[in-house]
């Protein structure tokens, strides 16, 4: 096997991935209900998936806590032992699921609107016509590329679609917030970040 070949098959295949992501109003809203619920209103994001996509799900919640939105991450089995409790009003999920039928998630779904009746849902899925889609209040579609793994089933293209969209939802809030150097700074103290957030500040 031609290890070159198959890096630029890859690259090239993730790379046209990303720019066909469906770009549509879904995310005017989806940024709308992040900044209105929790920068104004003082609620939190929640996100939750299962397997690989939970970690995606971790993954944006840090950068969200890092740049002005508190998050958590929400274990969608854990929440029905007990960890549903973290929901409070104004809160928003955002919840990620390739196939848009993962039955932890869409459970989640229905026990956090018997807690919450209006939480906010957003959703990121590789299904657009799914049962979690229906759930939703703002829906981001991946574009449901074909998985880069041989056997069409490792998650590898459609966590690259999630984190993709991750940032897309990450930077916008900043821009819309105005989210400054200091601010950076204040939540992100230690290490090359932090040094960098500061000599920002006092530029």
């Amino acid at each position: 096997m031609d290890i070159k070949n198959t890096m630029r098959d890859i690259l090239q295949a993730e790379s046209l991935a990303i720019k066909n992501i469906p770009v549509t109003d879904d995310y005017q809203i989806a940024v709308d209900l992040i900044v209105e619920h929790v920068a104004q209103k003082g609620g939190k994001l929640v996100t939750s998936g299962m397997g690989k996509a939970g970690q995606i799900a971790m993954n944006i919640a840090t950068t969200f806590c890092s740049t002005g939105i508190p998050a958590v991450n929400l274990h969608p089995a854990e929440a029905q032992h007990g960890d549903l409790g973290i929901l409070q009003a104004n809160d928003v999920m955002l919840l990620i699921s390739n196939s848009g039928k993962t039955r932890e998630i869409v459970e989640l779904v229905n026990l956090a609107r018997n807690l919450v009746p209006n939480i906010p849902i957003i959703v990121i899925t590789g299904n657009c016509n799914s049962p979690l889609a229906d759930l939703a209040d703002a829906t981001l579609w991946t574009g449901g590329a074909p998985e880069v793994c041989p056997l069409g089933l490792t998650p590898t293209t459609s966590t690259t679609m999630m984190t993709v969209i991750g940032d897309i939802l990450v930077v916008s809030c900043m821009k819309i917030t105005g989210f400054t150097a200091q601010e950076y700074a204040l939540r992100h103290h230690g290490g090359y970040l932090g040094h960098a957030a500061r000599t920002l500040n006092n530029n």
